[in-house]
């Protein structure tokens, strides 16, 4: 679908009830034992991501980077851009500022569309918020090297197709665990960024069949 009228059924969709916790927890890391959470979500530190779609031969893409080793939070993770809340600052512009940061891809080029569902990472103690947007000038990356390893790309077709959703079990902080994630690009994409982008790919369906 061409990206403008994709743009505004997204945007008109993300007006409407968003599917919530059910869509993020079919993502979620499912543990074979009782596990203690470190964080609690009253003091939860608020932060945002950007979804950003762009266009490239026809196809609609998004946005995704591998972080580096030395970051202090969710090191060597496949990401979305974004980061912390700063004081007085709204959410959707914490998204934009932290995408420009660490992409470099200029606030004025992009439009925020909408928002998803918060979603609290008991693990690190972040409140999340998700944001939607949109460029539809040439995208530009320039990475910032001190926090982003690498930047890729990820048709959103490759989303939507059901076989991009698998699970894999694993030692997790000493856990036996069952992790699911989306193979994308190469890249095994899951914990918070999986669960935001299943609530995502559950609404872009939606949108591209309305």
């Amino acid at each position: 679908m061409e990206l403008n009228k994709l743009s505004q059924k997204l945007q008109n969709r993300l007006k409407s009830n968003l599917p919530g916790k059910k869509e993020q927890y079919r993502m979620l890391v499912k543990t074979k034992q009782p596990y203690t959470f470190e964080k609690a979500e009253k003091d939860a530190i608020q932060s945002a991501v950007l979804i950003l779609l762009h266009e490239n031969n026809g196809h609609t893409f998004f946005t995704l980077t591998e972080r580096t080793h030395t970051v202090e939070h969710h090191r060597g993770q496949i990401s979305l851009p974004g980061g912390a809340n700063e004081s007085e600052e709204n959410l959707s512009d914490t998204a934009l500022r932290e995408t420009e940061e660490e992409l470099g891809i200029l606030i004025d080029t992009i439009k925020i569309l909408g928002s998803l569902t918060p979603l609290f990472v008991s693990i690190t103690g972040f409140m999340i918020y998700p944001f939607v947007g949109v460029t539809t000038v040439p995208l530009n990356v320039i990475p910032e090297p001190s926090e982003v390893a690498a930047v890729f790309s990820v048709n959103t077709d490759d989303l939507i197709n059901d076989k991009s959703m698998k699970t894999e079990s694993r030692i997790l902080r000493g856990y036996d665990v069952d992790i699911p994630y989306f193979s994308l690009s190469d890249h095994k994409v899951w914990g918070a960024t999986a669960m935001i982008l299943s609530e995502f790919k559950a609404i872009l369906k939606e949108a591209m069949n309305a």
